[in-house]
């Protein structure tokens, strides 16, 4: 049986005109996702949300709360708690501004998508339920960005908790994608009186799910995911805990992963390094196998 690894109907066409110089690869705009995790009796489940089948990109497939970076908070100072933009700025690989801009973008995304807020009133708080209709307006302005994530922080004296956050890995959209992102993958935990919520005009349904349950879907070709989604599901199911997984993030290798195509007589050959069991053998006039 299939498994049920995202493949798109337009990707060994575009791989072509990559391969023969026709395509000008698109240079991939920064984004955030968070691997929103929280304690069972059976052991950590991630929350995940399914993208609506109408979506241009990715549609039908199960991801993580995410989404793109709002420039506007690359140098806009806010109340900061936890690791400082300087260390942060090391572990992702960016300058201070864009460090600060992508952790911005991770708990944005949580809130927007998933109701969940990374902030408190003080650098050792966390806001407690968001579900007001006061919260809610906040919220859908960030949406629409009519406000930026810093604006929202500093109108309503919160602090961003950073240390709340683990960078688990980078992934690049590959070059023959006609949407490009350069994402950091985080890991958090479920803060204590919040709740999650669909959120997203994105998705059409949320789950909370064993990351070992949601690979095992995957496999038997029930479940459809992009490469470091399931990529990322198989890597937290050594962990008992949620504490466990964000203690683990600080040593993790944040080396970008990026898709390779080659051409090797009449097939193309599509990998992911250091991830052999997404690798595809395309036919020139026929479906991957």
């Amino acid at each position: 049986m299939a498994n049920g690894q995202w493949f798109p109907q337009d990707w060994p066409e575009r791989i072509r005109a990559l391969s023969d110089g026709t395509l000008t690869p698109v240079v991939p705009k920064r984004a955030a996702t968070v691997m929103l995790l929280k304690d069972t009796t059976a052991g950590p489940v991630v929350h995940m949300l399914r993208r609506r089948a109408s979506m241009a990109f990715a549609g039908g497939a199960y991801a993580y709360p995410g989404g793109g970076v709002d420039p506007r908070d690359d140098d806009h100072q806010i109340r900061w708690a936890g690791p400082t933009r300087a260390w942060w700025a090391e572990r992702l690989g960016v300058d201070e501004a864009e460090a600060q801009a992508i952790v911005c973008a991770a708990v944005r995304e949580t809130y927007e998508e998933a109701g969940v807020l990374l902030a408190g009133p003080a650098p050792d708080s966390v806001v407690g339920d968001t579900t007001g209709e006061d919260w809610e307006a906040d919220r859908e302005a960030l949406v629409a960005r009519d406000v930026s994530f810093a604006e929202f922080l500093e109108r309503r004296g919160l602090v961003l908790r950073s240390d709340l956050l683990g960078a688990w890995t980078r992934w690049i959209t590959p070059e023959f994608e006609p949407r490009r992102y350069d994402t950091w993958f985080f890991v958090a935990a479920l803060p204590e009186g919040q709740r999650t919520r669909n959120a997203s005009t994105e998705a059409d349904r949320t789950v909370w799910i064993r990351p070992a349950e949601a690979a095992a879907s995957y496999d038997k070709g029930e479940l459809l995911m992009m490469p470091p989604t399931i990529a990322t599901l198989r890597q937290l199911t050594p962990y008992d805990t949620a504490g466990e997984a964000l203690k683990a993030a600080p040593a993790r290798d944040l080396t970008p992963v990026l898709a390779r195509a080659r051409l090797d007589g009449d097939e193309i050959v599509l990998s992911w390094p250091g991830h052999d069991e997404f690798t595809k053998h395309i036919p020139t006039g026929g479906a991957p196998a």
